[in-house]
Formats: C-alpha cells, sequence, structure tokens
C-alpha cells in the first residue's frame, strides 16, 4: 500500500500539472485519457499483486516471442511520432496510440531476471553472459531499425548493465564489454545516429553549433528559461510565460518538468523529484529484502528503469542531456507510460506479497 499510495499521489499530481499545461489546447480531452489510464493502472497493480510473477518469468520463449511480435507490428500499423520515431502504434478504434517498447521493458526484465536465475551458479560463463547480451542486443536492433528510436534503446542498455552487476556477473566482463564499445563507437556514431541526433549531442559540447539557440538546442533553452522563470516559488499553478501560452514545447510530455518548474518553482521540482526517488527506493528496498534471487532481480531492473528515466528526462530539461524524448514516470502525459509504470509497480507489489524462501535452486541446472 506503500507503493501503491506513493504512485497514486504521483500520477495525481500529474494529473493537475498535464491539466494546468495543456489548458491552452483544451485540456479535457488528455485529462480524460490520463484519468482513464490511472483507473486501469490501479486495477492492473491489484491484479498483478495478486499473480505469482515465477508463472509468467517461466514462459521465457513466449514472452520471448511476445517482445518480437509487438515490436514488429510497428512496421504495419506504426506512426511517427513528434520525435520523427515511429515508436507507436494507432488504431483508429482506439482513442489513444500505443508504445510497444514501453510493454516490452517489462517483459525484458523478467525475461533477463529469469535467465539469469537459471545460470545462478555460472552466471559469469561465456555461454551465460552471451545468451544475456544475445538477447539485449537483439531488441536493441529491433527498435533502432524498425523505429529508430534510441532513447528508448537506452534503457535497454542501462536495465542489462545494472541487472548483470547486481546479479554477480564477473567485473571482467564490464571491461570487455567497455573496450567492444570504445572500438565499436566511431561505427555507432556513423551508421546509427542520424543526423540530427548527432546534432543534439555535439551541440552540448559545441557553441558554434546552434549559436542562436533557435536550432536544435531550441527545446533546451525553452526548457531552462521555463525554469527560470519560475525562481524559488513558481509564477502559480495554471500561470506561466511560457506554459500559459503553449510556448514550451512537449509542455505536457517531455517538457513536464519545465513546466512544473515554471508553475510551482524550485520547491514543486523538489516535490517532484522527492516522490519519484521514493518510489524507486521502494522497489529497491523490497528487492533487497526478498531472499529470491529471481524476484530480487526483477525489482532491480524496474527501479533501474525508473531511475534512468527520470535522470534523463530532468537533465534534458536542464541542459545536460540532448532531447531523446524520454517521459517522466506518472508524471509525464501518455497511457501507456502510466499504464505500464503500474503493471511494473504491481509486480513489485507482488514480491512483496511473497516473502517466501529462494526457489531458484530449483530451476538451477548442474553444470
Amino acid at each position: 500500500m506503500v507503493l501503491l499510495a506513493l504512485c497514486t499521489i504521483a500520477t495525481l499530481f500529474g494529473i493537475v500539472m498535464i491539466a494546468s499545461a495543456a489548458q491552452y489546447d483544451g485540456n479535457s480531452r488528455y485529462l480524460y485519457l490520463q484519468s482513464f489510464a490511472l483507473i486501469a493502472g490501479v486495477l492492473l497493480f491489484f491484479a498483478l499483486t495478486l499473480f505469482d510473477i515465477d508463472i509468467l518469468a517461466g514462459q521465457r520463449p513466449l514472452l520471448f516471442l511476445f517482445n518480437t511480435l509487438f515490436l514488429l507490428i510497428l512496421l504495419v500499423w506504426g506512426v511517427e511520432g513528434t520525435s520523427g520515431n515511429r515508436s507507436w502504434l494507432h488504431f483508429s478504434w482506439l482513442p489513444f496510440n500505443i508504445q510497444p517498447a514501453e510493454v516490452c521493458k517489462i517483459t525484458y526484465i523478467v525475461i533477463l531476471a529469469k535467465t539469469m536465475s537459471v545460470h545462478r551458479n555460472r552466471i559469469s560463463s561465456v555461454k551465460t553472459v552471451s545468451q544475456l547480451t544475445f538477447h539485449m542486443l537483439y531488441l536493441l536492433a529491433l527498435i533502432v531499425v524498425i523505429s529508430s528510436d534510441l532513447g528508448v534503446a537506452l534503457i535497454f542498455i542501462f536495465i542489462f548493465l545494472v541487472m548483470a552487476y547486481v546479479g554477480g556477473v564477473s567485473g571482467w566482463w564490464f571491461l570487455g564489454g567497455a573496450g567492444a564499445l570504445a572500438v565499436a563507437g566511431p561505427y555507432v556514431w556513423q551508421n546509427l545516429f542520424r543526423g540530427d541526433q548527432k546534432l543534439r549531442i555535439q551541440a552540448l559540447f559545441d557553441p558554434s553549433i546552434d549559436p542562436t539557440g533557435e536550432g536544435v538546442l531550441w527545446q533546451t533553452n525553452k526548457c531552462l528559461e521555463a525554469l527560470r522563470n519560475g525562481g524559488l516559488s513558481g509564477q502559480g499553478l495554471f500561470h506561466g510565460d511560457l506554459t500559459a501560452k503553449g510556448n514550451l514545447p512537449a509542455q505536457h510530455t517531455d517538457s513536464i518538468f519545465a513546466s512544473i518548474g515554471e508553475q510551482l518553482g524550485l520547491i514543486g521540482c523538489l516535490a517532484v523529484l522527492l516522490l519519484l526517488l521514493a518510489i524507486v527506493a521502494r522497489c529497491i528496498y523490497v528487492g533487497m529484502k526478498s531472499p529470491d534471487y529471481m524476484n530480487r532481480l526483477i525489482c532491480i531492473g524496474i527501479a533501474a528503469m525508473l531511475l534512468f528515466q527520470i535522470v534523463i528526462n530532468v537533465g534534458m530539461c536542464i541542459g545536460l542531456f540532448p532531447i531523446i524524448g524520454l517521459a517522466l514516470p506518472f508524471f509525464s502525459y501518455g497511457g501507456t507510460s502510466i499504464i505500464t509504470s503500474f503493471i511494473a509497480m504491481g509486480i513489485v507489489s507482488g514480491i512483496k506479497m511473497r516473502p517466501e524462501p529462494d526457489i531458484s535452486a530449483h530451476y538451477i541446472r548442474p553444470y
């Protein structure tokens, strides 16, 4: 109930801020869809609290097939978002779009945790590490080739690294991976990044790329301006020089943190961060208290997923990272994001409800 309370408070806080940020465009549609997502999310939270995640984890081949097919249908029904990434499924009979990668993050965490649990007694063997790495690279390839969404792809990499580290993979593998990345870096930069993506990164270090601030740095500069406008206590809810007029790009989605900063100031921003970090801390706490190796990894993977999105989204708004189109969990507008976040929290809640002895050894095959 602690986790549910934190998530519900954060989402309700977010709905109020979305209503304020979207008032220039008529906020009723955004409110209806976000409220519907909250209700659906809470129901799924309770359903997954009562569900034993080990049953789902035991179906790794089906989960792998699900991830593959769910991403592949973007080739048929996928549409581009404002960032130019083909990341969304559009169906005329649905009032909202679906982002498959959001759902695949959860199933990927479950697959990775179960695979590591099965091979726990030889977690650093070549066979095990190769299997884990292949699955991660396979999903990255699907996402990058189909949707060109490098922002979401980075989440999968971060989840993989954190879970591998916590799961006990030898540090030598991380050093080897860093070396391989250094060698492959120039090829990745030249062939996997679009021209606009390269400019967004380079502009953070080279002011000559966008000296006027009206090109690739325009959204970043607008976010910084909004945060400066807010000061300590903000310009007031449903106010703001940029937000009230709709002059802050993506102010109810990717830039919701800057919108909150303009309206509620530094105090509002700190409240958002405290809520989100409390949710992350609760996931880590549940994971560390769980005696089950697989369940512990699932909680850590979910915490890593949330933490990465929080750091990158806030970093985009304060100019530390390039704009890559990642939502702020529980706050940004997006039905898929809210529902999948509550699904993830329901899984953590279910693990908290089952403090049973470690049974993962049942699945470990001797070598």
